[in-house]
């Protein structure tokens, strides 16, 4: 974690202006630190009423107008834009004559390393790639959780300093990532963070519908425990039915959820599957109890429930 003490802003005066181009949950966020870092926002662009609200928010007094404007007053500019968005919008900037020579032209894409700003490098910009692994809510909460916050960092050699400066000066953690290596890093993240969300809520649901009361209470002291254990010890904190080879009870879970919430069972399933494959990799399972959970894994992909004959 980042430790490094941080001198007052109102101590030093303000070292580059800042400009955000596209204020979804993570621009104004990342221009806010910055701003306590010393630097100056001077420009964002908004579209719609949301983001506006959130400009406003996090960076109170700081104008809304086009991206292009927002070039032209900024020596560093956020592009913060959906991954999908980001090359026709480098493009078109650089197209339009908007990037100027030495300005630090940062994306915060996970996706993309530097090289999706070749148009602007071409303009003379400075291509930055800064992505934050964390998830943004799009409130003021956002600038703190940015402490000791890991940066997934792609730059030219010669921008190694000025790009870990900044995530520093952020609070982060930069981590840097080989050009080639970043959709294979950014699949790794939404592996374990989005589709998190999408196994809590999911979780949350059912225990609702079986008649639990509080159930984020019940799951927080769990879920907090499991990834504690998984952080600390990988494959070795398995635990669970599928890591003992309990092939009635997954069984029996496969029913339950055909029942009750059967958009959930093609999940259920799939997470089953390669949780058995990594305890039988790593000794959890034994060999002889996994046939069998297998066998009722193979049984609900084809559509029955893996239980017949079985008396347990």
């Amino acid at each position: 974690m980042n430790t490094t003490p941080q001198a007052d802003p109102k101590d030093r005066p303000a070292r580059l202006t800042v400009g955000v181009v596209g204020a979804g949950r993570v621009g104004p966020a990342l221009a806010a630190a910055l701003q306590l870092a010393g630097h100056r926002p001077v420009a964002v662009s908004a579209v719609s009423d949301t983001s506006r609200r959130r400009a406003a928010q996090l960076l109170p007094d700081v104008p809304v107008m086009p991206p292009a404007e927002v070039l032209k007053r900024a020596d560093l500019v956020l592009l913060t834009v959906p991954d999908d968005a980001l090359p026709d919008l480098v493009t078109g900037l650089a197209d339009t004559g908007s990037v100027r020579p030495g300005q630090l032209l940062v994306h915060t894409s996970g996706r993309y390393g530097a090289r999706v700003l070749d148009p602007a490098l071409r303009a003379g910009a400075l291509p930055l790639a800064l992505h934050p692994a964390m998830t943004f809510t799009g409130t003021p909460v956002d600038v703190q959780r940015l402490a000791g916050c890991s940066f997934g960092v792609t730059a030219p050699e010669e921008l190694r300093l000025a790009a870990e400066a900044l995530v520093i000066e952020m609070g982060g953690e930069p981590e840097w990532i080989a050009e080639e290596n970043r959709p294979l890093y950014h699949a790794a993240l939404a592996l374990g963070a989005n589709h998190l969300v999408t196994l809590v809520a999911q979780s949350l649901e059912l225990l609702r519908a079986a008649g639990v009361a509080a159930p984020d209470r019940m799951l927080g002291p769990l879920l907090g425990a499991a990834l504690d254990n998984a952080l600390r010890s990988g494959d070795a904190a398995l635990t669970g039915p599928v890591a003992r080879g309990d092939a009635g009870t997954v069984a029996a879970h496969v029913t339950e959820l055909r029942r009750h919430a059967p958009r959930t069972v093609a999940g259920y399933l799939a997470m089953a599957r390669a949780t058995a494959d990594r305890a039988l990799a790593h000794g959890l399972l034994k060999p002889e109890l996994a046939e069998d959970l297998l066998g009722v894994l193979a049984d609900a992909t084809d559509g029955t429930d893996g239980t017949e004959g079985d008396a347990r």
